[in-house]
């Protein structure tokens, strides 16, 4: 009788814990569908994120696979273009904008401006962009949301730490970082990769050395605030171990902040990668890397302006998304820590 009852007892109060998490959960929804801003910043992580899962499946071609051998000649006249755009800009206007001649070289080259077969045209080695940009999702998401899950972790378990026990251990610890903070993020990857080479692991590495130091000093400030409070005080009078305190005491109550800086860690990661990757030490080749594609992209600007425009709107496009979505959280953790207290 005692195990039945003891067993309707563990289920009801699994049932109740399940109700309040599924009542938390559409709360959250629901305030986030009120912020509107906020609302299409999550969509567009989620876009991304879907690119990044089934890109390769829905991508038209090989990121790396030539559109056509060689190139077509045909001839144009510059008369065709108005006369407020300069010669240079007369191939976007003449036979459809398909072809123009390269007055720098002399000779007549084919650039394929966006079209229903090729929504953001080709680049100049006859390669689709569209089809790129969906490869290079993977690319831009799985690398900075690798190094950012790092950071986070070791930036809660150091934070947590050394803002609980404090004393020596924190002063030590709190001057290391601040020195490694000193030093400017770019200048430190530059050296970092022009060391050990560029890879896919030292960009991770790059990253977590940047930005767990960040983490670590929001997550030591919160826990500053919480670890003289009376229910962490009640669990040490309770007899509770350290370890205990800090993952089941304090660390829920550092959980927003950690939500808010760790999207806001992913949006920075994300540029910081692209951003390597326009200097030459970002994702090597022959992958589909956006801040490559830029770089690749430059010099052929007045030529192909759409190969160099698609990978920069991605980039700004993700990046205004994450933020979007870090601010949402911000604001919906802000009000419900309003409404507890």
């Amino acid at each position: 009788m005692t195990t039945q009852a003891t067993s309707v007892g563990s289920s009801g109060a699994s049932r109740s814990f399940l109700s309040r998490q599924l009542r938390s959960t559409a709360s959250f929804i629901r305030q986030l569908i009120e912020r509107p801003l906020s609302f299409l910043g999550t969509v567009i992580v989620l876009f991304f994120l879907f690119l990044a899962i089934a890109g390769p499946s829905i991508a038209p071609y090989d990121f790396d696979e030539r559109i056509r051998d060689g190139e077509r000649k045909a001839i144009i006249t510059y008369e065709l273009a108005p006369p407020l755009y300069p010669a240079q800009y007369a191939q976007f206007f003449g036979d459809s904008g398909r072809v123009g001649r390269d007055i720098t070289r002399g000779e007549l080259i084919e650039r394929e401006a966006p079209s229903l077969q090729h929504p953001f045209g080709i680049d100049k080695d006859n390669r689709d962009v569209f089809s790129r940009i969906i490869w290079g999702a993977r690319e831009i998401i799985i690398l900075p949301g690798v190094a950012t899950a790092i950071s986070v972790f070791l930036g809660t378990c150091i934070g947590l730490a050394i803002g609980f026990y404090g004393g020596w251990i924190d002063e030590v610890v709190s001057r290391g970082l601040d020195s490694l903070l000193s030093i400017p993020a770019l200048v430190l990857a530059l050296v970092m990769l022009g060391t050990i080479g560029p890879s896919n692991t030292g960009l991770v590495i790059v990253v977590v050395l940047l930005y767990t130091p960040i983490v670590t000093r929001v997550i030591r400030s919160a826990t500053l605030n919480l670890r003289d409070l009376g229910y962490v005080e009640a669990a040490r009078l309770r007899g509770e171990n350290g370890f205990y305190i800090l993952f089941r005491e304090i660390l829920p109550g550092v959980l927003p902040a950690l939500t808010v800086e760790a999207a806001l860690r992913f949006s920075y990661a994300i540029f910081l990668i692209a951003s390597l990757g326009f200097l030459g030490l970002g994702v090597q080749p022959p992958s589909p890397d956006w801040g490559r594609m830029v770089d690749e992209a430059r010099g052929e600007i007045s030529r192909s302006p759409w190969a160099l425009w698609a990978p920069s709107a991605a980039i700004a496009v993700l990046v205004i998304g994450v933020n979007l979505m870090a601010d949402g959280l911000r604001r919906i953790f802000r009000y419900e820590g309003s409404k507890a207290g």
